[in-house]
């Protein structure tokens, strides 16, 4: 598996689409809090802290990451190298790994430039140092699981086509629902006294609360979970392939 997992690293660093992504990533996120005026400019709103930094993620990276996983598995089954690699000594959750975490190496790669973001703040500060570090390092970790949800969510819309526009658009719509899609369901009452439920099964809310510095154990069991799922549901169905 570790061999399996290098070599997608490798083909992400090697084709153009990662840098991409790195870049627009870095340049949105910079821009709305370095130069674009408004309350969510860091230097317009005098507050030492990166919360819009951590408030813009989310979007960005919705688009982006189905941009990183699209053509994990429909590339593969529009070529034909997908036979290829199943007939491989490894297992279906072991090719299924490989890509998730060659994809989740890639957002960390994307998200240490933004340290600069916090050092910046940092010594910005008035006095310097005046930023909630545990707080925006807490926020990281939400950040992180956040993308490790959304990079299940593409996998498993990159093995149900062979199409990669498909692939990202699936992967996106289905990253919009399930962050701010049940969360907009509660908002019309429409459940009575479940409404706080269902707010709950949406990732804005957790994220929301990870974003604060709040490590709750509840949030990050609930990421894990949505991650396993979506792995379970990609291995499902490339295990289908070999009915």
């Amino acid at each position: 598996m570790s061999a399996l997992l290098i070599k997608e690293i490798r083909t992400f660093l090697s084709s153009l689409i990662g840098y991409v992504v790195i870049a627009v990533f870095l340049l949105l996120t910079g821009l709305f809090m370095w130069i674009f005026p408004g309350d969510m400019n860091i230097l317009d709103s005098g507050f030492a802290d990166i919360g819009t930094f951590f408030f813009i993620s989310p979007w960005v990276l919705m688009f982006l990451i189905p941009a990183i996983t699209m053509r994990s598995f429909a590339e593969e089954k529009r070529s034909g190298t997908i036979e290829l690699l199943l007939t491989k000594p490894v297992t279906d959750l072991q090719i299924i790994l490989a890509k998730y975490f060659a994809g989740f190496v890639l957002v960390i790669i994307a998200l240490i430039p933004t340290l600069l973001y916090y050092i910046s703040v940092y010594f910005l500060g008035s006095p310097v140092g005046n930023i909630d570090s545990g707080g925006t390092w807490g926020s990281y970790i939400g950040l992180m699981l956040l993308a490790s949800a959304y990079i299940s969510i593409g996998l498993f819309a990159s093995s149900i086509t062979n199409n990669q526009i498909v692939s990202f658009l699936v992967a996106a719509m289905l990253s919009f629902f399930i962050y701010t899609g049940f969360q907009s369901l509660a908002s019309f009452d429409l459940f009575g006294s479940y409404d706080n439920f269902v707010m709950k099964l949406g990732m804005q809310e957790h994220y929301s609360s990870l974003s604060l510095g709040l490590i709750d154990s509840r949030d990050v069991v609930y990421f894990i979970s949505l991650n396993i799922i979506f792995i379970l549901l990609t291995k499902f169905v490339m295990s289908a392939r070999r009915w």
